[in-house]
């Protein structure tokens, strides 16, 4: 009854359109007689009224209309969804006046209500009127079987009867028809309201840029960490290489023995120099990942990792470059994650090729742990990071960690992305 209702309502702003457009036809169409007759301040004041006024009337009805629908779907079926700004809307008052009256937005409203008016009316209205109707024969019919019995006429009954028999069936076949309605409604609804193209782009394009701001925040990071580990780690070793190298020269010819024992000083340091590099280089594209792909480059991230990790890869190719290094990013970071948040004592990552039907083949990472599970992407232990980056190349990230259960990460990456 309430989408009945509703529908008329909704279909306000098109019968106000058809009726601006009626009056437009009837007097300008040949033969609609001169419309120069009460002169031109006559024609413009109708002109603005019929042609300008009521196309405004007719956008803000719909926006109204819109309102109330997103409203019902919130409170009465729970289906809340917050509509996304638009990106490219203009900044001047009266650019975004035109746009708010005159827009596409305002002329796609009127199509949305236009359409959820005409289910409403077809659907809520057959429904009304089988109910009404059908209770209304039964109920008739019954006043009629008791008036014929008073009459004492029992051989008219059978009209009756049948309509005391058959009204009921007619409002339970109403009945049955109404959550049928209400479901398509929410549906249509739904498609009109949420998953319309351009409320998809609005989403897409302000989800793309909040990942952009936060892809650029975390280069900044990672930049800002190599130079601090650069700083504090592999430049205070390589100074202190280089004082060592000059005490062995210095000793050269006074103390050969000394000068050797520095010499060998300043390999050690060297080695230690190296690690640090290594350490700095930690989750980079390394070069056995470019020439040899993840079968040989997962293997080596495991090795470096302190929790004992088990590696499975089952590749029949190899995906492109882009996939190949988010992948071993994600690896990276997860093994990271469990040796210093999961306290896990085995560590499990696998590497394979699934179907994905159209939308073509995904590469799929999943890292697995035995640890204290309860990861929350929210909590600052870095799988935010993680899911900006996987979907940046249009992947998804999943994350199940029940408490106390470990810690099962899964990355489904586009084999071509």
């Amino acid at each position: 009854m309430t989408s009945f209702a509703l529908s008329l309502f909704y279909l306000l702003p098109a019968i106000t359109l058809v009726a601006a457009a009626s009056w437009a036809g009837f007097t300008f169409a040949p033969g609609g007689g001169d419309p120069w007759d009460g002169g031109l301040a006559e024609l413009a004041g109708d002109v603005l009224g019929m042609l300008v006024v009521l196309p405004a009337v007719a956008v803000l009805l719909a926006r109204l209309a819109c309102r109330v629908q997103r409203h019902r779907l919130g409170t009465v079926f729970g289906i809340v969804e917050t509509a996304p700004p638009d990106p490219l809307a203009p900044d001047g008052r009266w650019p975004r006046l035109w746009r708010f009256l005159f827009g596409r937005e305002a002329w796609s409203m009127v199509v949305y209500t236009t359409a959820a008016g005409l289910h409403g009316l077809l659907f809520g209205g057959v429904a009304v009127v089988l109910v009404v109707s059908g209770t209304a024969m039964a109920i008739g019919a019954l006043f009629g079987t008791v008036f014929i019995l008073a009459q004492g006429q029992p051989s008219d009954l059978a009209g009756p009867l049948a309509q005391v028999v058959l009204g009921p069936l007619v409002a339970l076949v109403g009945l049955k028809l109404a959550p049928y309605a209400v479901t398509t409604e929410v549906a249509l609804h739904r498609a009109l309201l949420f998953d319309a193209p351009e409320v998809r782009m609005r989403r897409r394009l302000s989800h793309v840029q909040d990942s952009r701001l936060r892809m650029v925040d975390a280069a900044e990071a990672e930049r800002r960490r190599i130079e601090r580990d650069l700083h504090d780690g592999a430049q205070q070793r390589l100074l202190a290489l280089t004082l060592t190298l000059t005490r062995a020269r210095a000793r050269v010819g006074s103390d050969p023995g000394a000068a050797l024992e520095l010499i060998t000083e300043a390999q050690r340091e060297s080695r230690e120099v190296m690690e640090d590099l290594r350490e700095v280089a930690r989750g980079l594209h390394p070069r056995v990942l470019t020439d040899r792909g993840l079968p040989a480059a997962l293997p080596v991230a495991a090795g470096r990792s302190p929790v004992p990790a088990k590696v499975e890869v089952d590749l029949d190719g190899r995906p492109s470059a882009r996939a190949e290094g988010v992948a071993y990013y994600v690896v990276c970071e997860a093994l990271t994650n469990a040796a210093k948040h999961s306290g896990a004592g085995r560590v499990t990552v696998s590497a394979r090729r699934v179907g994905a039907g159209r939308g073509g083949d995904l590469l799929r990472v999943a890292v697995t742990d035995d640890g204290a599970g309860g990861a929350d992407p929210e909590s600052g232990s870095g799988l935010y990071g993680l899911w900006d980056r996987v979907d940046a190349v249009d992947g998804v990230l999943t994350v199940h960690s029940p408490a106390g259960e470990g810690t099962v990460l899964t990355a489904d990456i586009p084999w071509e992305a």
